[in-house]
């Protein structure tokens, strides 16, 4: 079985360090991840923000973000760019940033509230919890030969 740590890619860890910045509202991060995790997103983002230093465009971006609270998915993807070859350079950076991105992500609040849903006379439902992605619920029928 391969060791869950390696899983976490540059594009991931950036997502993760950026998170705050990402969730507008405070209180929607705190639904998301424990405190803890939250303080290690802090951690993360230093570390990544001292490996990555002095390079022209991240030092622009972590100054919009340090100016506006707020970051991009388009700033986010050019960050994890330059983190993908600072982990490619330095195994023992990418190593120790992945464990903590693996502590961040275990701090991460599973949603354990119920769904109810009722059908009668032979009626269908779906229901469903969607984190992220795409969600194609559903069921297709086609009646008959297409021509």
């Amino acid at each position: 079985m391969a060791d869950p740590v390696t899983t976490f890619t540059a594009s991931a860890i950036a997502t993760l360090a950026f998170q705050k910045f990402i969730d507008s509202a405070a209180g929607e991060l705190a639904k998301k991840f424990s405190t803890e995790a939250i303080a290690k997103m802090d951690t993360l983002l230093k570390r990544i923000w001292a490996k990555l230093r002095g390079k022209p465009r991240v030092e622009e971006v972590k100054a919009t973000l340090d100016q506006n609270h707020n970051i991009t998915p388009g700033q986010v993807n050019q960050i994890a760019a330059y983190l993908q070859v600072a982990m490619d350079e330095d195994p023992q950076f990418a190593k120790d940033i992945q464990i903590l991105a693996q502590e961040i992500n275990a701090g991460k609040l599973i949603d354990q509230s119920n769904m109810v849903q009722n059908n009668y006379d032979q009626a269908k439902g779906w229901q469903t919890k969607v984190e992220g992605g795409t969600a194609y619920i559903g069921e297709i029928r086609i009646q008959g030969k297409p021509d």
